[in-house]
């Protein structure tokens, strides 16, 4: 845990009992249920892409209630929504006394968390008012500014803003997560659902005190040179893509981390904790998948292998086993000519197994011998080979051991991230294992070749090793 005395974080136990409450009922929103509850927790705000009836605003809604003393404020703005929707009336007592204020009890400037739908969609005045709340949690109500209860944010958009002047507003909201309905593997289980499947009111909030307390432990939380490398190899990668985050949420992503660490019970940020990238560098949905696909290659080194070099050697192995296995003597004594004829009979009549039995009998007779020496560097060659790819299995294994290990103990991390990770690593070491197993079962074919010891002892068999099999 984070060394303070004084600090009193809820248990990493307790934040999955919370989440389990997020979650309830509603298919495929692991990632979404985690984000969301992080982003509040860091004082953020996230921003939920989708189409619409995909859970969004039950996901807000049941968000509010795991704070306490939390009020929440919902609207869907369109081009015509006024300031008075989300801002209250004006005063008319103040206007009265010639002041310009608005009554904002119940509305946006008194809430907690608050859902915005469609809110790309509101007019200039409101995204203005909307900038400076989100930003300083402070409200301009007549000639005052004051300061807002406001946690956080969750709006939703069906696609992220085309237009140069909302981009400021966009920016806003440090998580942009997109969203899609169910798949095929949910359907049923999502016509199943019932009523007495939403979320009732939780039976654990977490209270204002606390959410100080974890604001406390992840200011102190330290910033690894792991996680600053890694944090430079994703500025680099971004790069690449033509993409710049501005100054601003670069701090908020280390801070999004900070709170995560500091809720883990853990004391630095490391590099896996950039599974959160995707989600906060990608400036549109296009670039979270090849985002993703940066982090599991470059970070997390967990990408699955099909070894394709190893798939040649064993091919080439095999092939080369299959025509030693089938190649007949050089030497012709009749007994090829006995061969087709047995064949040619045991085609045509059935004697009870005695032409068959004859005929594996002088097919035995006709198979090549190989020295021993033919035999020894079929096997050496197999062996230099089988080798490596051992050796590549065991690091794997352990590359695998350690990253479940660390990933254990991730309050955050969704189970789809932890699946997608770790699910590469058992596809290669499936893969290696496959690919060993035929190694060995080729080598056994090499060893039981039939073996001319005989006129190798006579010297009649030139001892050489044959040419090795190309890979």
């Amino acid at each position: 845990m984070v060394d303070n005395p004084t600090t009193t974080l809820p248990s990493p136990d307790r934040l999955r009992g919370l989440l389990a409450t997020l979650e309830s009922g509603l298919l495929e929103r692991a990632t979404e249920v985690r984000l969301a509850l992080l982003t509040a927790l860091a004082g953020e705000h996230i921003l939920l892409i989708g189409p619409p009836g995909t859970a969004k605003s039950e996901l807000a809604r049941r968000l509010h209630r795991l704070f306490e003393g939390a009020p929440y404020f919902e609207r869907l703005l369109t081009r015509f929504s006024t300031p008075e929707e989300l801002f209250g009336p004006l005063s008319l007592k103040a206007l009265e006394d010639d002041r310009y204020e608005r009554l904002t009890a119940g509305f946006l400037p008194t809430a907690g968390i608050a859902f915005l739908d469609e809110v790309f969609k509101a007019n200039s005045a409101i995204l203005n008012a909307l900038l400076t709340l989100l930003n300083e949690r402070e409200f301009d109500n007549g000639v005052g500014r004051t300061r807002t209860p406001l946690i956080s944010v969750i709006a939703a958009s069906n696609e992220v803003p085309a237009d140069e002047a909302l981009q400021a507003f966009h920016d806003r909201f440090l998580v942009r997560l997109p969203i899609a309905p169910v798949s095929d593997a949910s359907f049923e289980a999502l016509l199943r659902l019932t009523t007495a499947d939403d979320s009732a009111a939780p039976a654990d909030t977490l209270s204002a005190g606390e959410r100080a307390d974890i604001a406390r432990a992840s200011a102190q939380v330290r910033l690894s040179v792991e996680a600053v490398e890694a944090l430079r190899a994703l500025r680099q990668w971004l790069g690449t893509q033509q993409v710049t985050l501005s100054d601003r949420r670069w701090r908020q992503c280390v801070g999004l981390m900070r709170t995560a660490v500091a809720t883990e019970g853990r004391t630095q940020i490391d590099a896996l904790d950039l599974w959160l990238a995707p989600y906060v560098a990608s400036p549109t949905p296009e670039l979270v998948p090849r985002l993703t696909q940066w982090f599991d290659t470059d970070i997390a080194r967990a990408v699955p292998q099909d070894a394709p070099w190893l798939t040649r050697a064993v091919e080439a192995f095999e092939h080369q086993w299959e025509i030693e296995r089938s190649a007949e003597a050089e030497q012709d004594d009749g007994t090829a000519g006995k061969l087709a004829l047995a064949r040619a009979i045991s085609g045509s009549q059935d004697d009870g197994g005695m032409t068959r039995l004859m005929t594996e009998s002088l097919e035995a007779h006709t198979r090549r011998r190989y020295s021993p020496v033919h035999i020894a560097a079929r096997l050496a060659q197999v062996d230099e080979i089988t080798g490596p790819a051992s050796a590549n299995w065991t690091q794997v294994h352990q590359d695998a051991t350690a990253l479940a290990d660390r990933l254990r103990e991730r309050v955050w991390v969704p189970p789809p991230v932890v699946e997608r990770l770790l699910g590469a690593h058992t596809h290669t070491l499936a893969t290696l294992d496959g690919l060993l197993a035929r190694l060995e079962a080729v080598r056994a074919g090499f060893a039981a070749l039939p073996v001319d010891a005989d006129a190798e002892a006579a010297g009649t068999t030139p001892a050489r090793a044959p040419e090795p099999v190309a890979l």
